[in-house]
């Protein structure tokens, strides 16, 4: 049986605690809730990891967050050896939220390094200290330092971040708004998940399903540590947190 978890942090990527009901187990040990404020893996961004509490005091530990048979069936499994709770039981939940929040911090610095490259994209990997976004450049040459300095204006400028949404149609008629050369959003529901960035989209907007913080200031000080050759076309861009070493 296919569940459907409401996912609570489309809507609100700020909440940390929530409370939930068990709707499934999986054959494998995973949870499955009415409702979750934790991220399931996908779009590069890795699963939230956290806590669930019962309401004997138990507490549980949530060792990975992953999608389950379809996009809205989000599976929360628990580290190895933790007792699973039973079908119907509420439970308190809670996400590892300084973790998380690095993620969102992260994860809207790709979508403004997307904006200084705007080549195809051809992976990328969201990470708490480090993020990686492959581009299509072939020929193209760039300077960390330069590049760094473009994405630090564009933090400093403290431009909004908000999500909205558009339908299938609009996205059609608007192919330039995929960055990725090989990935598609996922489609079927009538409606694509839009992360904007500026005023009026004045920097950014592509299709999102990820978390992310609500200004660009609150990304911090981020630098490029590295920029490598992976093949004939593909160049890696590796994004850190805390300012470019001397």
């Amino acid at each position: 049986m296919v569940h459907g978890t409401k996912a609570l942090f489309r809507e609100d990527a700020y909440l940390k605690n929530a409370e939930a009901v068990v709707i499934g187990l999986t054959d494998d040990g995973g949870v499955i809730l009415d409702q979750t404020i934790f991220y399931a893996t996908s779009g590069g961004q890795p699963g939230d990891i956290g806590k669930f509490l019962r309401a004997n005091g138990e507490q549980l530990n949530v060792a990975e967050t992953v999608t389950g048979a379809t996009k809205d069936e989000i599976v929360h499994k628990l580290e190895e050896g933790a007792p699973l709770p039973e079908i119907g039981e509420k439970l308190g939940i809670s996400i590892d939220w300084e973790r998380r929040y690095k993620l969102m911090q992260m994860h809207s610095a790709c979508h403004l390094l997307s904006v200084i490259c705007p080549y195809p994209v051809t992976g990328a990997s969201v990470g708490e200290n480090e993020s990686r976004i492959d581009f299509d450049v072939s020929g193209n040459t760039f300077d960390k330092q330069e590049v760094t300095d473009q994405l630090m204006n564009l933090v400093n400028e403290d431009h909004p971040i908000l999500t909205q949404w558009i339908s299938e149609e609009e996205l059609a008629a608007n192919p330039s708004l995929i960055k990725s050369k090989n990935v598609r959003p996922p489609v079927g529901t009538g409606k694509i998940r839009l992360v904007v960035i500026g005023d009026n989209a004045s920097v950014d907007s592509q299709p999102c399903g990820g978390t992310h913080v609500l200004k660009t200031t609150e990304i911090g000080s981020i630098h490029i540590g590295k920029i490598e050759k992976k093949g004939k076309e593909n160049r890696r861009f590796r994004i850190r947190f805390g300012d470019m070493p001397n």
